[in-house]
């Protein structure tokens, strides 16, 4: 399935999630306690790296589109490969036993995060969707919920649970609950995942998602001094 759009972060930051959004000049991210992520313009001149400079600050990490060669006094820390998925046969479904998570439960929800690593996870994060969750006796052991989103489309995101309950299917318990809900508002439900996590791309695969080409994304370092 074709998407209208290689940069999720800026198709957000330009549409939906413009509310969350900062910018340098041609450049966009999100406030730095929803979500860590800057977006280039799909064609940028050659002022960008200037601009992302003023908007991360000296001696910041960014993480940003593969789309320009890095200059030469920018460290770059690493590259990410990745692929994204999209929906093409998911049973989306509503679960009893999944409930809405709201900004109380935030604490819990950076503990769940710090022991499962599902990727970044910031305070405000939650607001950039609904994120559902599943507790046993009273304690949060698995969620997942809603993170970019480009017009028409929504990104599934923290899929994680408590070792101690994994193999009992709640991860896709969870996806499919939230992919009901982006399905309820006309949208498509789409992922990533590191292009290394192999368990997690045949799980996504085997319950109706396809894997599509994305662009990698760089690391780099601004130079301590501007």
């Amino acid at each position: 399935m074709a998407i209208p759009f290689d940069d999720p972060a800026w198709a957000s930051l330009t549409g939906p999630h413009a509310r969350f959004a900062e910018r340098s000049g041609q450049v966009l991210r999100y406030q730095v306690d929803v979500a860590p992520f800057f977006a280039l313009p799909p064609e940028p001149d050659d002022g960008v790296w200037a601009d992302v400079a003023a908007l991360a600050g000296p001696g910041q990490t960014v993480t940003v589109h593969n789309a320009l060669p890095v200059p030469a006094d920018w460290e770059v820390l690493g590259r990410i490969a990745g692929v994204r998925l999209v929906d093409v046969a998911l049973e989306a479904a509503e679960d009893p036993e999944a409930v809405v998570l709201g900004p109380d439960d935030v604490p819990e929800i950076l503990d769940l995060v710090e022991r499962t690593k599902p990727g970044p996870f910031r305070k405000r994060t939650i607001e950039l969707g609904t994120y559902l969750g599943i507790r046993r006796d009273g304690e949060l052991i698995a969620m997942a919920g809603e993170r970019m989103h480009p017009p028409g489309w929504t990104e599934i995101s923290a899929v994680c649970t408590d070792p101690a309950y994994r193999g009992q299917g709640l991860a896709t318990r969870l996806i499919r609950a939230v992919a009901a809900g982006i399905r309820a508002r006309g949208e498509h439900p789409m992922m990533h995942a590191a292009a290394t996590n192999t368990p997690a791309i045949r799980l996504y695969e085997s319950i109706g998602f396809e894997v599509i080409p994305r662009p990698d994304f760089v690391m780099a370092r601004v130079p301590g001094s501007l």
